[in-house]
């Protein structure tokens, strides 16, 4: 029962942030902003919405529904979803699952992106470690890593092209790390 209710939990989860994105999309868009990179958001989409068809398989099919629940697994899920809030709420009207770019606009600067480029990419790829985990979906676990690892290789250059062209990014996160609060000399 957990496990579905947890599943349900994160699926509904998801569904806001796509009603929030598409709310702050719609606004960016009213002050002049653009999309870059549209060509890889379809396999963006495509790889969270298999994660999720992967994970239910692998857990009720695979594995019958049986697991070991973990607290400490758990209790690091709940890090991260408090990591995911802060990283949105910083960002506010700016927050995107698109690369969406308003020319000229100042990059954020509060919450976690005073100390890295991109603290929500870290959060899903430890949600894309920690999930399967909790369920011992390992292969799931294996293959989903992978595909993110593949999307970002893509979506992070694009990304920051864009806000390098268009915005004061190039100057203000030089010395930031992409993933990890580490100041670069």
């Amino acid at each position: 029962m957990f496990f579905y209710s947890f599943f349900v939990f994160i699926i509904l989860q998801r569904l806001c942030e796509l009603v929030i994105a598409k709310r702050n999309e719609a606004w960016m868009k009213r002050q002049g902003a653009y999309e870059a990179g549209q060509s890889h958001y379809k396999w963006m989409v495509s790889m969270h919405a298999a994660f999720f068809a992967a994970l239910f398989t692998e857990v009720y099919v695979l594995n019958d529904g049986m697991y070991r629940f973990s607290f400490l697994l758990f209790s690091f899920f709940v890090l991260v979803q408090l990591a995911r809030i802060w990283a949105i709420s910083s960002l506010g009207k700016y927050w995107n699952t698109k690369i969406i770019v308003l020319p000229n606009a100042k990059v954020v600067l509060r919450g976690p992106y005073r100390f890295m480029k991109h603290p929500n990419y870290t959060v899903v790829a430890a949600e894309l470690v920690l999930v399967p985990l909790m369920f011992q979906a390992y292969w799931t676990l294996a293959v989903f890593s992978v595909f993110n690892l593949c999307i970002l290789a893509v979506r992070i250059p694009l990304e920051e092209q864009a806000l390098t062209n268009e915005t004061n990014y190039g100057e203000v996160m030089q010395n930031r790390g992409r993933f990890f609060p580490v100041k670069k000399s």
